[in-house]
C-alpha cells in the first residue's frame, strides 16, 4: 500500500525513460503512480521484427503490473492523460480523474510524423506501437494472399510492391527483413505467384541510408540491402501517397503496402503544460531536465529537447532515455535528502547499431567500426541482454537461431480483418 504522507511522484509513460526512473527510485522515500494508456511496456527496438513476422508480440512486451508486482509503493493506472493542472499540481485524465503530484515526470515518447501530410497515415502506417506492428504485418501478408488470387498482372505487381519511406535504422531493418521474407521464406508456400518477383523499395529524401553512421558503413549498408534485392531510391522525397501507391519526385509507383519510417513527432506534452514546443513537438528543458517554468516537472525521453554542451540535441534513442530516467531519479533522491544536486545531465553515447537482414549488421562506437556477420551476432546479443526476463531472452534467442539456420519466419499470422482504406 502507498503511504499518503510520502512525497508523491507521478510518472506518465512506461517506456524506457519512465521505467528506468521507477527502477532507480526503488527504496526511495516516495510513493509512485505510473500512468500509461497501454498496459504493457514495449521493447521498441525490436518492434520491426513483429511487423515482419520474425517475433510474436509477447516476446517484446510485458504487462506493466507484472513488472511492479513486488513494489507496493508503485500504483499503476491505465488511463489517457489529456492535461496537466500546474497550479493544482494534478495530472488530468480523459475520464476527468485528477491525479495529484509533488513531482511529475513526463516520459510520454513520440509518434511518427508526416511533415504536415497527416492524410497519408491511413495508407502509410508508421511503427511505434504493437498495434502499428500488427497492422503492418497484416497488410503485408494480405498483399501476398490477394496477389495469389489476382488475375490482373498490373494489380498483382502493385500488390507485390512494398515501399518503405525513410532510410534510418527502422527503414533499413524493415526493408532487409521484408526482402528476406519475400525472396527466401515464402517462395515455396505459394502456387500461382512467385514471391521472389516482389519489389521492395526503400525511399529516402536524403543523400544516403543511415545518415547517423559514417559514410563507409552507410555505403556498406546500401550494398548489403541491394544484395538482398532491395531497390534503394536516394535523394527523392515522397510527394504524394494514396490507396494506389506513392509518388517519388514526379514518378508514380503503384504499390499497395507502404510503411512510414521517415520522422517522429513528440507526444502533446507541451500542450498539456502550456509551453512552446520545437518543430518535432518536443519540450525545451533545463540542463537538469526540469521544465524551465516549474522545477517540480521533469520532461524526459523523446518528449524532451535536451541540448548537449556542443549545441546538438541528445538523440531519441533507448540508451539516452534510460540515462535520463536514472538521472531524474537520482535528482529526486537528492532533493528529498537535502544533498546538493550532482550537476547537469550528461549523455554518454553508447554507439549506433543497425541490422540488415539476418546475417549482417553495422556497429559504430567512436572510432570503432564493425560490419558483417560478427556485427550481427554482437547486435543480437546486445538486444537480448536488454530484454526483460529470462523467458523473453530465451524465446527471442531461439527464434533468431531458428531463422538464422533455416531462413523460416514463423510468426506469420493474420489476426484481424483488414479494414478498407479511406
Amino acid at each position: 500500500m502507498q503511504d499518503a504522507g510520502k512525497h508523491k511522484v507521478v510518472v506518465v509513460g512506461a517506456g524506457f525513460a519512465g521505467l528506468q526512473c521507477l527502477h532507480s527510485l526503488k527504496h526511495a522515500a516516495v510513493s509512485i503512480t505510473l500512468i500509461d494508456r497501454r498496459n504493457h511496456h514495449l521493447f521498441q527496438p525490436l518492434l520491426y521484427q513483429v511487423a515482419t513476422t520474425v517475433l510474436a508480440t509477447s516476446e517484446i512486451a510485458w504487462p506493466i503490473r507484472h513488472l511492479f508486482r513486488d513494489r507496493p509503493e508503485v500504483e499503476t493506472l491505465l488511463g489517457e492523460v489529456v492535461g496537466v493542472d500546474r497550479e493544482a499540481c494534478c495530472v488530468v485524465l480523459e475520464d476527468g480523474a485528477r491525479v495529484p503530484y509533488d513531482t511529475l515526470v513526463l516520459a510520454t515518447g513520440s509518434r511518427h510524423a508526416y511533415f504536415g501530410k497527416d492524410q497519408w497515415e491511413p495508407f502509410a502506417p508508421g511503427l511505434k506501437t504493437l498495434e502499428d506492428a500488427t497492422t503492418i504485418r497484416r497488410r503485408m501478408l494480405l498483399a501476398f494472399e490477394r496477389a495469389e488470387r489476382e488475375p490482373d498482372p498490373e494489380v498483382r505487381d502493385a500488390l507485390l510492391t512494398f515501399a518503405i519511406v525513410g532510410a534510418g535504422p527502422t527503414g533499413v531493418e524493415l526493408a532487409g527483413t521484408i526482402a528476406e521474407l519475400a525472396h527466401h521464406t515464402l517462395p515455396r508456400e505459394f502456387r500461382r505467384i512467385d514471391t521472389r518477383t516482389s519489389r521492395i523499395l526503400l525511399v529516402e529524401a536524403g543523400a544516403r541510408v543511415l545518415p547517423a553512421f559514417s559514410e563507409g558503413l552507410s555505403a556498406y549498408a546500401r550494398t548489403a540491402l541491394e544484395r538482398l534485392g532491395v531497390e534503394v531510391l536516394l535523394g527523392q522525397p515522397v510527394t504524394d501517397c494514396g490507396p494506389d501507391g506513392i509518388r517519388v519526385g514526379a514518378v508514380d509507383i503503384a504499390c499497395r503496402t507502404v510503411i512510414w519510417a521517415a520522422g517522429v513527432q513528440a507526444s502533446p506534452a507541451a500542450k498539456w503544460l502550456g509551453v512552446d514546443a520545437d518543430r518535432a513537438g518536443r519540450v525545451a528543458v533545463r540542463p537538469d531536465l526540469c521544465l524551465p517554468q516549474d522545477e517540480r516537472i521533469f520532461v524526459i525521453g523523446d518528449t524532451a529537447a535536451v541540448r548537449r554542451p556542443d549545441g546538438t540535441f541528445v538523440p531519441g534513442l533507448a540508451p539516452a532515455a534510460k540515462q535520463q530516467g536514472a538521472y531524474v531519479a537520482r535528482l529526486i533522491r537528492q532533493r528529498l535528502d537535502g544533498t546538493p544536486p550532482s550537476g547537469p545531465f550528461r549523455y554518454r553515447h553508447q554507439g549506433n547499431l543497425a541490422t540488415i537482414g539476418r546475417r549482417a549488421a553495422i556497429i559504430e562506437y567512436g572510432r570503432f567500426r564493425m560490419k558483417g556477420g560478427l556485427a550481427w551476432w554482437i547486435w543480437g546479443l546486445a538486444h537480448i541482454y536488454f530484454l526483460i526476463g529470462t523467458r523473453s531472452r530465451l524465446a527471442v534467442a531461439w527464434s533468431w537461431l531458428w531463422i538464422y539456420l533455416s531462413g523460416l519466419q514463423s510468426a506469420r499470422l493474420i489476426t484481424q480483418r483488414e479494414q478498407p482504406k479511406s
